[in-house]
């Protein structure tokens, strides 16, 4: 059998229609691309960020193209507290029942530097925001997740979290235990649940965080985050129901 390739999937129609999915980091780049996308084919989004001023208008797209399938779900990574983990878990059950996807989008760059000049609050703060929130976010979401037919978790991955690339410090480190916390996961909930766990590393796009970690760069020479969903749409959709454990290239 050929090896399951979500860059070859062409998402069709209401593929997605009846899922519950939910999209760290919607208000910008490649989070609100795929939020809208997912919408566009059919799925409620559940569009979560630190700020409802900047979700705001990505629930207004959604809004004018597929009334009634989006929600907005303010949580700050950074500063959220238990509380207000369990409050979101809680909200999604007891509006939709369940829950069919999750994609971790959400993350920060830090900075770019030897390891024995890292500034260690910034040490913490990305392995935080990057791992360890996204950590707390999938254990509240589990019993949403389990009372699903058919359910995908989706991390974030990179290129350096994959391969050890000199000054990418923390981001770095994050993505590796990114790496292993799919491994993990998927090993966990395989074979009992009908939970799939996977990672998807995005590559090069024009995004902010891509910006800050190479502000030289030309933008107009890297794809377009709308031009990246369909790896997404596989993965948080039917196309890859029994695929677990992986983790992707989208480019």
């Amino acid at each position: 059998m050929k090896p399951f390739d979500p860059r070859a999937h062409q998402a069709g129609g209401d593929e997605l229609a009846g899922r519950v999915i939910a999209v760290t980091g919607a208000g910008r780049g490649i989070g609100r691309a795929v939020a809208v996308d997912c919408a566009r084919h059919g799925a409620e989004v559940i569009l979560i960020g630190r700020s409802e001023r900047v979700l705001e208008p990505v629930q207004n797209e959604i809004e004018a193209e597929r009334p009634g399938r989006s929600t907005i779900a303010v949580l700050d990574l950074e500063r959220a507290l238990a509380r207000d983990y369990d409050r979101l878990a809680d909200a999604v059950l007891e509006r939709f029942g369940r829950l069919d996807g999750l994609l971790h989008n959400a993350a920060i760059l830090g900075v770019l530097s030897p390891i024995e000049h890292y500034d260690v609050p910034t040490w913490c703060r990305v392995l935080h925001v990057n791992l360890t929130a996204a950590f707390a976010l999938t254990q509240v979401l589990i019993p949403a997740l389990k009372a699903s037919p058919d359910a995908s978790v989706l991390f974030t991955s990179s290129g350096v979290g994959r391969r050890g690339k000199a000054y990418w410090g923390a981001y770095a480190v994050s993505k590796f235990g990114i790496e292993g916390l799919t491994q993990l996961l998927a090993a966990e909930l395989s074979d009992i649940t009908a939970v799939r766990v996977n990672a998807l590393n995005p590559g090069r796009a024009r995004t902010d965080m891509r910006r800050q970690a190479y502000p030289a760069e030309d933008a107009e020479t890297l794809p377009a985050p709308e031009s990246l969903t369909g790896p997404y749409l596989a993965l948080l959709g039917p196309a890859s129901r029994g695929v677990s454990g992986q983790s992707f290239d989208a480019q």
